[in-house]
């Protein structure tokens, strides 16, 4: 398969547009559950390039184990992966998933120390601030589950979504990024309970269209940090270290997370992942998805954070290009799709509504919608 022109145009993408790789870059590609020729179309593009092309394959089955060591094991683990980290210009991840739920029943508490002494050092306070970086998934049999298709199918779908004209898309992207940052209040109304108000006035804005993740299809920045009122609804199917939750509900005063609940999940896991620290119930990153092929949720984020129609307003870290003070180790995008098969919805920026039932409603912004993006 190293010869399907389809993975080549892939590779080409991330080293050249994605990470744009110079003459002697450094390039960290680390791979997961990936077949052996993906690393290696990836490292062929660097070094045509120009770049020193750097691979680590791993397993997640592995990694479960590797995530179950004593935090001592940990520690040493993230400080010299740190140390590479350091060395890179560049990074690209591609994961795969035999198992989607691998880390299932590995304790919270282990997990909130992977992510304090591996996570965040290694990939959330090094890589994402000091590479140009992006990270995707590889199409497996348990992602064509996840999303209910064949494999064959799903490939089919994985490669028409992930090799989009980005840089048409970033071009109509932004207008969005303009009036975001014109933008002080958001008001965000939805089917049920669903009714939130927060400001994103001096926050910074950051367009996404290819460069960060493969797929990619959003412009995010975040709320000031105490402003968020309101209640939100969240309408897709998530995964968090593994454990599934569906339909979770937020209600917010003066920014913070009082009360949270879900329809399907456990709801004591839910309370303890909002307890992982005082950051966990403030929110890091308020963005609005347009990818005009991706539809329907499948519990990969990767994807659905990109939806169509969608928004996501995640609990946790902020991101260092839309600083509002807020710190914690997780960063969990939970999504709201808005389009009319899901229950509709508006976002109005200082009254004025942008956004009806998933489609742009003003003339400078319909250059976002599916039709005018190249959806079939």
């Amino acid at each position: 398969m190293l010869t399907d022109p389809r993975v080549r145009k892939l590779a080409d993408l991330l080293v050249n547009h994605s990470v744009r790789t110079g003459q002697g870059d450094h390039v960290l590609v680390e791979t997961f559950d990936c077949p052996d020729f993906v690393a290696a179309a990836v490292v062929e593009a660097i070094q045509k390039a120009g770049g020193h092309a750097h691979a680590v394959q791993r397993s997640t089955r592995v990694m479960r184990a590797l995530n179950l060591g004593a935090e001592d094991a940990i520690r040493a683990w993230g400080e010299y992966d740190l140390e590479r980290m350091k060395r890179m210009q560049c990074y690209i991840g591609i994961r795969g998933a035999d198992n989607a739920s691998e880390m299932s029943g590995v304790p919270d508490a282990q997990m909130k120390s992977v992510g304090r002494l591996y996570a965040k050092p290694v990939h959330f306070d090094q890589r994402v601030n000091h590479t140009r970086w992006c990270v995707l998934r590889w199409p497996s049999a348990s992602m064509a589950q996840l999303a209910q298709r064949s494999t064959e199918d799903f490939e089919d779908f994985y490669f028409r979504v992930c090799t989009l004209d980005y840089a048409r898309m970033n071009a109509a992207a932004q207008p969005l990024v303009d009036r975001m940052n014109r933008t002080d209040q958001v008001h965000i109304q939805g089917p049920g309970p669903t009714d939130l108000r927060f400001s994103i006035k001096g926050i910074g804005v950051v367009p996404c269209c290819g460069d960060r993740n493969i797929p990619d299809g959003e412009v995010f920045t975040a709320p000031v940090r105490d402003s968020v009122e309101g209640v939100l609804q969240y309408n897709t199917p998530t995964l968090h270290n593994g454990n599934s939750f569906s339909h979770i509900r937020l209600e917010f005063r003066k920014g913070k997370v009082v009360k949270c609940d879900c329809e399907g999940g456990d709801r004591k896991l839910l309370e303890s992942i909002f307890d992982t620290d005082e950051g966990a119930r403030y929110i890091g990153e308020f963005a609005i998805g347009f990818h005009p092929h991706i539809r329907e949720a499948m519990k990969d984020i990767l994807f659905d954070e990109k939806i169509a129609g969608s928004f996501h307003f995640t609990p946790g870290r902020c991101y260092e290009e839309t600083e509002n003070g807020n710190r914690s180790e997780i960063h969990w995008d939970l999504v709201c799709i808005q389009r009319p098969e899901h229950g509709g919805g508006t976002i109005a920026f200082d009254g004025e509504v942008i956004r009806r039932d998933g489609l742009f409603t003003v003339k400078d912004l319909e250059g976002l919608n599916p039709d005018r993006l190249g959806a079939l």
